[in-house]
């Protein structure tokens, strides 16, 4: 026999998923939203009303000092301190500017000193350019550097004395010799090249060095005689046994 449906039934057992379902379900009740707060959009909860923060479960007016603005966060003091101000305990004070300095454009809680100005414990001090020099964009140091051809000699920019056989490097406040001469003292030298030698750029050491198929001997540089089965190595300058001989006694034999 065929069952008969019974809406009666059914009713009851809506009711029971609704319930289930429900947010409120097994007493979670969602919280009151206080004063002064709005609830959240998106999610649960709620949150404060720009100009107030949570503290427990109530919004607190935001006590804001004078020449200061509101922040809307909700960590922190909630306020700042209007440009041209700067914050003190609990206040905003004016930025005291003093003569040639101006205020920081980003965050004009600060100053800072202009060209030729540089901050000391009172203000802004003038920086005092010697001749042949000029102003830098450093804060440290002199301020100042010499023009090139001169360097700093007791903070006064003095002219640098090029010997003969020499140049301005690229710093322009010293010197060094031209090629084929060597520094001795305050002077420009010679470098003395033997024959059959060619001169070689280096800080230290010897200045020159022999052609390929000769070798140091002294000052000067001497042919090198290759014995039987011998070749000149990579530097030139010397010879090695070919192979499979090896050297014995001054000479290349087999073993």
């Amino acid at each position: 026999m065929a069952q008969t449906y019974r809406p009666a039934l059914a009713l009851p057992m809506l009711l029971c998923a609704i319930l289930l379902f429900s947010p409120n379900a097994f007493g979670q009740a969602t919280p009151p939203v206080p004063a002064n707060a709005e609830a959240n959009r998106f999610g649960s909860g709620w949150e404060c009303n720009r100009g107030f923060q949570k503290e427990g479960d109530s919004c607190l007016a935001v006590k804001s000092p004078d020449h200061a603005f509101l922040t809307n966060e909700s960590y922190g003091k909630g306020w700042e301190c209007h440009y041209g101000f700067v914050e003190r305990g609990n206040e905003c004070l004016t930025v005291q500017v003093p003569a040639n300095a101006y205020l920081d454009p980003f965050y004009g809680d600060r100053w800072h000193c202009m060209r030729g100005y540089r901050q000391n414990d009172r203000g802004c001090e003038l920086i005092k350019v010697p001749d042949n020099a000029f102003l830098t964009e450093s804060t440290y140091d002199e301020g100042w550097e010499c023009e090139r051809g001169y360097q700093i000699v007791e903070r006064k920019c003095v002219a640098v004395i090029v010997p003969d056989h020499a140049y301005l490097t690229t710093s322009g406040n010293e010197w060094k010799c031209e090629r084929g001469f060597e520094q001795q003292d305050q002077a420009c030298v010679a470098v003395e090249i033997p024959n059959n030698a060619f001169f070689v750029e280096t800080s230290y050491g010897q200045k020159w060095k022999c052609d390929r198929g000769f070798e140091t001997k002294g000052a000067t540089c001497s042919q090198i005689k290759l014995p039987e089965n011998a070749h000149l190595d990579s530097s030139g300058n010397a010879w090695e046994c070919n192979r499979p001989y090896q050297l014995r006694s001054g000479a290349c034999r087999m073993e």
